[in-house]
């Protein structure tokens, strides 16, 4: 986003508080969030960030409004916040455990599925969710172009607070607010979206390897193209969909359709000749993982999502399950299901 657009939207920072603020309230009357519940009405959205981020913030040279991408790994179980710095490109700021997703690795497909989304979606400031039952909320967009032209289904899948999921990624109320309050300075600042990246993985070479029998395999290809705009640039990918499929960083005069033909388009040179050169290598480390053995993971896995290994040794640990259980990453609720292929009963 350019100076101009982000000065012409801090010299009306009260108005746009205002607006903000009358926007993500008449959001949170539709988002109920997972987990059900009744909204708790409260002032924790506007809790300012923390001294420590704040001081954080300054050494890496990020101002606290400039923009934010996210990015979500599911097998990881972590969630990044990128921001930009005064070189003008994005930098990694913080990763955080991710305390629950639901499903297994692979898109949603249907309501009910418990699927956590993956792709890519843009969060405008009503996604928003001030008043959620899961302490604060960020809807997650889905389903978004591509997911409605392939017939997917589903809605209201968040990420927020607390420590369970029926396809949402749940962050632990104290992450869950640094997120939201990070996220909330990127609006004030002038960001009118920001992109949520959402994969079953880091999109290694390794990591294709081991996924190489997926069903999913030829979706999770196209996923790690915008991954590889990201990696090689480090600037939020243009987005598109055309012949149902994303695109990313394409330049046309016709306008994109998600069902319709890709129109003419043109990928910056610089950008296009980084991806292939990133490609290429990763595609010959990719085969010489699988010609030297690397074995492949169960194509299915039946599982109930998953946890990172930060809040499971936390909750394995814990002789009271009846008790909250309180880690350096947040505090994790009581009575709190693991996953069920994490080894315990």
């Amino acid at each position: 986003m350019g100076l101009g657009v982000r000065n012409q939207f801090t010299l009306s920072r009260t108005p746009l508080r205002a607006l903000l603020a009358a926007a993500a309230i008449a959001a949170q009357m539709a988002l109920a969030g997972c987990g059900g519940g009744a909204p708790v009405t409260s002032g924790r959205h506007m809790q300012p960030l923390s001294e420590r981020m704040l001081a954080t913030l300054k050494a890496k040279k990020m101002d606290k409004e400039s923009p934010i991408l996210v990015r979500v790994f599911k097998e990881e179980a972590e969630l990044e916040v990128w921001k930009q710095d005064d070189s003008g490109r994005f930098a990694l700021l913080r990763t955080y455990p991710i305390c629950r997703w639901s499903g297994e690795l692979g898109p949603k497909f249907k309501t009910g599925d418990r699927q956590a989304p993956e792709g890519f979606y843009a969060i405008t400031p009503g996604l928003m969710n001030p008043e959620s039952s899961q302490y604060l909320a960020i809807n997650t967009g889905f389903p978004n172009a591509y997911d409605r032209v392939n017939g997917r289904t589903g809605a209201f899948l968040m990420i927020h607070g607390g420590c369970s999921s029926a396809g949402c990624y749940a962050m632990t109320d104290e992450q869950i607010a640094e997120i939201y309050a990070l996220a909330r300075e990127a609006f004030f600042g002038g960001q009118k979206s920001f992109q949520l990246q959402a994969y079953p993985f880091r999109m290694t070479p390794l990591n294709m390897a081991r996924h190489r029998n997926s069903p999913h395999v030829a979706f999770w290809r196209m996923l790690k193209q915008g991954y590889d705009h990201f990696e090689v640039t480090h600037l939020e990918p243009r987005v598109d969909v055309c012949e149902k499929r994303y695109v990313f960083d394409a330049a046309s005069m016709a306008s994109f359709s998600p069902a319709e033909r890709c129109p003419a388009y043109k990928v910056p040179d610089d950008i296009a000749v980084a991806v292939r050169e990133k490609q290429r290598r990763d595609e010959l480390e990719t085969a010489g993982l699988i010609n030297r053995g690397v074995p492949s993971v169960s194509a299915t896995t039946g599982g109930d999502g998953g946890m990172n290994p930060t809040f499971l040794a936390a909750v394995r640990s814990a002789r009271d399950p009846g008790a909250v259980i309180r880690t350096a990453s947040g505090t994790v609720p009581a009575y709190v299901n693991p996953p069920k292929d994490s080894g315990d009963d």
